[in-house]
């Protein structure tokens, strides 16, 4: 089979990245550039440390545009941590009680969002009145209407805010969207997109034990939002978006029963949806936390194109009806805020496609798919 390799992706880059937004900005090692940028960088500051907090803080250490300037975090000890490693000035550490007053710091451009889903829409509101620009991670809230609250403030505050969509920077994934939208293949008819993680142990699922943290805020209806779907299934609806490159109209919905009610007594264990779009094309999706998947696949007119790890961090293995998916291995975070961090110090507008609108239009959806799956009746997916 024909291997679509780096050299194949670089000539193709150019149509690649205008599916995706042109804001694609790969590191040297990808492009096979030897210049790098030594301008001034956007200072950026990490709300919250969790475990992706750290993934973020080593793609900001090789990002050419971003530098990791401050932290956010309720606990003492974990930011002292952080402060000896990353050796950031104590004028740059904030608790959540006095974070509003990162108004005052000329040493913070940027604050990036890592809290539990339920925290995003006022931290968010709080850094746009500060005056700080504004990435999220996803889902972007819990809600349509948290959501238009967070765009709003936003631009009342002139801050640019973005969510977190780090494939949309990652080669591979660049190229299922080329595929997808320039109807390589011919038009797509079906996707099946499936992303879960086997969170607690099953054999003792009766006692609710969980691996890791058992008061994980990822079971809490308040601080979550939902289970898996808002977690995971987000990157299922967001694939099958931005492959299609066209909005579902409908959905149906199925929320499989849980093996530990006392576990997952606020939000779902499993959930399965199908997307209805105008052209009758559907996508399939699955997300759980009770059992481990990890794909994507996509059958069109002419052809098939597919990846298994599909949805993940990676590395993505994949293939089509006439070759190899096989694109360079890069650093999804530093790809990502590189992107967003060089059109902010250039004072140029963020893409419509990582912006806070694209994440109500997700938002949007999830709220449809849970609709569904409690009426268990297909929903039509409100316009915004």
């Amino acid at each position: 089979m024909k291997q679509l390799s780096r050299r194949s992706f670089l000539q193709q880059v150019g149509v690649g990245a205008g599916v995706a937004g042109a804001s694609l900005v790969l590191p040297s090692f990808v492009t096979g550039q030897s210049q790098k940028y030594f301008g001034k960088k956007l200072n950026v500051a990490l709300c919250g440390l969790g475990n992706y907090a750290s993934i973020l803080a080593e793609g900001l250490e090789v990002s050419q545009y971003c530098r990791l300037a401050g932290i956010v975090s309720g606990h003492a000890d974990k930011a002292a941590t952080w402060q000896k490693r990353y050796n950031i000035p104590d004028k740059n550490i904030y608790n959540y009680e006095n974070f509003e007053t990162i108004a005052d710091n000329k040493d913070i451009d940027l604050v990036y969002i890592v809290l539990p889903n339920g925290l995003h829409k006022e931290f968010t509101i709080k850094a746009a009145r500060a005056g700080k620009h504004v990435i999220t991670e996803k889902p972007m809230a819990t809600s349509v209407k948290d959501c238009k609250e967070m765009i709003d403030a936003c631009k009342k505050a002139g801050v640019q805010l973005a969510v977190g969509y780090r494939l949309h920077f990652e080669p591979t994934h660049q190229e299922l969207k080329r595929l997808g939208q320039e109807k390589v293949f011919g038009q797509v008819r079906f996707i099946e997109a499936a992303l879960g993680y086997e969170t607690y142990d099953a054999a003792k699922a009766n006692i609710g034990y969980r691996k890791g943290d058992p008061d994980d805020w990822r079971l809490s209806k308040q601080l979550a939002g939902g289970g898996p779907l808002m977690d995971l299934g987000i990157y299922c609806v967001q694939s099958c978006r931005y492959v299609l490159g066209q909005e579902p109209i409908a959905v149906t919905a199925q929320i499989i029963p849980t093996r530990s009610p006392k576990l997952f007594s606020e939000v779902e264990e499993s959930i399965i949806w199908q997307l209805e779009f105008g052209n009758g094309v559907v996508g399939n999706c699955t997300t759980s936390y009770g059992f481990n998947v990890d794909r994507f696949f996509a059958t069109a007119d002419g052809g098939q194109f597919e990846l298994s790890p599909g949805l993940s961090y990676g590395p993505f293995k994949g293939k089509t009806t006439t070759g190899i998916l096989d694109f360079p291995v890069i650093n999804q975070q530093a790809a990502q805020l590189d992107a967003i961090g060089k059109l902010i110090l250039e004072n140029k507008p963020l893409p419509s496609h990582i912006t806070g609108e694209e994440g109500l239009k997700d938002i949007n959806i999830i709220e449809s798919i849970y609709k569904a799956a409690e009426t268990k009746q297909k929903v039509l997916i409100p316009a915004l």
